[in-house]
């Protein structure tokens, strides 16, 4: 069964352009990541600090995967600095 997830970033004000910076690192080798079903980072356009990230992942080992991939330990190991705040959710499609 899939696994798809919502992830929100809030950007600390004045680390909006790093937060995105290193978001943006992670969406070429996660969208290439064996298992990977979809990966897409989008900003809000009423709320620029906050970035959106939609993610699903064919299986838990897909996703498992990812997280111990390099990109991912790089990404974890330098975010907090510029977030404010972090949370997610668990989506099931309706279909």
């Amino acid at each position: 069964m899939s696994i798809t997830k919502e992830v929100i970033f809030v950007a600390k004000e004045e680390n909006i352009e790093e937060l995105k910076s290193l978001l943006k690192t992670m969406v070429e080798p996660s969208q290439n990541s064996k298992g990977c079903l979809l990966y897409h980072i989008y900003q809000m356009n009423d709320k620029p600090n906050t970035f959106v990230v939609i993610e699903s992942w064919e299986n838990e080992a897909a996703l498992n995967g990812h997280k111990n991939s390099a990109h991912y330990k790089h990404y974890k190991a330098n975010f907090e600095p510029f977030t404010a705040e972090k949370y997610s959710h668990n989506l099931t499609p309706l279909s």
